[in-house]
């Protein structure tokens, strides 16, 4: 099954819901990074949170970042997803292993920690990005990621994410859904909304099982609704030679001749998708030649 983004309006367009389901784009991402399980679960939702978020961004080469700060041990979680969809991200320690929580499932909370701050950085290509943040509720990502929205956009939002990790550790299903009120949404709606959620099946058992659109007939019940919009989603980091050569430019003249008398290669590695940049004595050279000629 491909990643896909789908969206979809009801409620005679009061309602709009985007659903993503996202296997491979975090079974990607646990593989570059070495996650654990309650790392993968970590990022994963995160990522799918940031992909739902970013393909509803209209400006082209737009970008929207999550940064997640919680105090624990995971040490933080980052991703990044274009307007587009298409995401990449990190945590702080993918090793953290941490007991299951008294009801069986991973303690995601517990690895990102509860005592910090959501921060969601747009960035439509103004001189500055538009920044809000939200004190943590839970560390479990959704339910953070529904007080921002309140907080930040004041749209009365509802977000669930899941991911469901094998017992070989791979990904088994990946996604979530986020529904939003428009203005003047009627209250019988919002209590729909609400009843339909609580008596949904679990996320990740209908990602796994029965599919994305299944997420609309649960969410929806009751409810006339229509797909709007279906996008193709994955994982992908932008990093290039190009922009290790742009990074490394910010050096100063006194550095990069330092760097050369090592006589020895450099290694700049990607943190989004681990891949490494080897950084020659004749690079750094080469370097310092344009700016002395810059003069």
């Amino acid at each position: 099954m491909t990643d896909k983004i789908i969206r979809a309006t009801a409620g005679e367009g009061s309602v709009k819901m985007a659903v993503i389901s996202a296997r491979d784009m975090v079974q990607r991402a646990r593989e570059i990074h070495g996650c654990s399980p309650v790392a993968a679960a970590a990022l994963g939702r995160t990522l799918c949170a940031a992909s739902l978020l970013g393909e509803a961004m209209k400006e082209e080469n737009a970008s929207l970042t999550i940064r997640i700060q919680g105090g624990g041990p995971i040490g933080g979680v980052v991703a990044v997803s274009d307007h587009e969809g298409y995401t990449r991200g990190y945590v702080g320690d993918p090793t953290v292993e941490l007991p299951l929580r008294s009801d069986g499932k991973l303690d995601v909370g517990g690895a990102v920690g509860r005592d910090g701050l959501l921060t969601v950085s747009r960035d439509i290509g103004l001189r500055e990005p538009y920044i809000g943040s939200v004190e943590l509720v839970s560390g479990e990502i959704a339910e953070d990621v529904t007080a921002y929205l309140l907080s930040s956009d004041q749209v009365p939002s509802a977000c669930g994410l899941g991911v469901l990790v094998d017992a070989d550790r791979s990904i088994k299903a990946a996604g979530g859904f986020l529904v939003q009120l428009m203005p003047g949404a009627p209250e019988e709606t919002i209590a729909k909304l609400e009843e339909n959620i609580f008596l949904m099946d679990q996320l990740t058992t209908i990602l796994g099982e029965d599919g994305p659109e299944e997420l609309f007939r649960q969410v929806l019940k009751g409810f006339d609704w229509h797909v709007a919009a279906e996008a193709p989603v994955g994982y992908r980091c932008a990093c290039s030679r190009e922009r290790v050569d742009e990074a490394l430019s910010v050096i100063d003249e006194e550095e990069l001749r330092e760097m050369i008398a090592e006589g020895r290669e450099h290694e700049v590695r990607c943190q989004f998708c681990d891949k490494i940049y080897t950084i020659t004595p004749a690079d750094l050279r080469k370097l310092l030649d344009e700016k002395t000629a810059e003069k």
